[in-house]
């Protein structure tokens, strides 16, 4: 009897095993991004990757610029048997839309980097969230500029902040004022903050956003440029390049630690872009993916809220930060 229960016991550990490996090698799961361009997205997946081959899933990555695009790639990870998926979406408003489209194809919903919120502008609590702390990080941007400046010997009564802003994403406008109340707190004449509203969250509309600011203020002695990334920061300081103020009168501070950042860094000359604080997208990626997988194999839900923080990186030691962030 004893030898018959320990062959049924093993046994049924086995079948338990071999479900559990099924059950892994057949998972899929979505990872939706805004701007599947941009490199913080394409890290993002790169890590979602990794933990999809350590752990046995798959990752089903979809670009979505729009809100129509991001609610058909619901439908079409539902159509391909996806479990779970992770989204940034181009539009945070379309929250409730997007929960009851995940709800319709009997399909979990995780929000990475941007919030969802309903029709009251409250975020979405029962959604499982990764995001950066905007607040907290902008606050860091603003005390970089503001110790600079001081190093440089310069009077914040001279310094002009372009304020590349993006205000109908809230973690835009939340890294920006985070950094403009900073600075304002440290003796910044709230009237040199000069705002230079973007199109489009890239390099370009920033630069040409940045120019016109410039332009219409030729007394302004120093820059400093301030906005949602290290995108929006490179744009500002190229637009003061194209008019011809030098580098050593600008210090730009972005947000994230992109491709674009640290090719800035490498330059042989320092331009205006002074630092940037780095991100880790592999926390991001990897380990709401990871998250996901345990969530669908199982049940263990993720956090409802996890906040991940920076590190301010110079042309000096970006190397070491970017290692010790784990990005080679």
């Amino acid at each position: 009897m004893k030898r018959t229960i320990k062959v049924l016991t093993i046994a049924g550990l086995m079948a338990g095993s071999l479900l559990g490996s099924a059950l892994a090698a057949e998972t899929k799961i979505g990872f939706v991004v805004k701007q599947p361009e941009e490199p913080w997205f394409q890290d993002e997946w790169k890590f979602a990757d990794q933990a999809g081959k350590e752990k046995g899933f798959t990752v089903v990555k979809i670009g979505a610029e729009d809100g129509e695009k991001a609610l058909a790639a619901i439908d079409n990870l539902g159509a391909q048997g996806a479990q779970g998926f992770i989204i940034c979406t181009p539009d945070v408003k379309l929250g409730p839309a997007l929960a009851a489209k995940a709800a319709a194809n009997n399909i979990k919903m995780m929000t990475v980097d941007d919030q969802l919120v309903d029709g009251t502008g409250k975020p979405l609590g029962d959604v499982p969230h990764m995001g950066i702390s905007a607040s907290k990080i902008g606050e860091q941007v603003g005390q970089t500029i503001a110790d600079q400046a001081k190093a440089r010997g310069w009077d914040l009564k001279d310094l002009g902040v372009i304020r590349v802003s993006y205000d109908q994403l809230p973690t835009a406008k939340d890294r920006v004022d985070g950094a403009t109340n900073v600075l304002v707190k440290d003796g910044l004449p709230q009237a040199n903050i000069y705002n230079a509203p973007q199109d489009k969250t890239d390099t370009e509309a920033a630069l040409n956003a940045a120019t016109t600011v410039i332009n219409a203020h030729p007394d302004v002695k120093h820059w400093a440029a301030i906005g949602l990334n290290d995108e929006a920061v490179l744009g500002a300081v190229r637009a003061t390049e194209t008019v011809g103020i030098k580098p050593n009168d600008v210090i730009g501070v972005g947000i994230g630690g992109a491709d674009s950042a640290i090719n800035e860094f490498k330059k042989g000359q320092p331009t205006g872009f002074f630092a940037t604080v780095i991100i880790s997208p592999k926390r991001h990626g990897y380990e709401t993916a990871s998250d996901m997988f345990d969530w669908i194999t199982k049940n263990q839900a993720p956090a409802k809220l996890t906040q991940t923080a920076g590190q301010l990186a110079t042309r000096d030691d970006y190397a070491k930060v970017r290692e010790g962030l784990g990005i080679q």
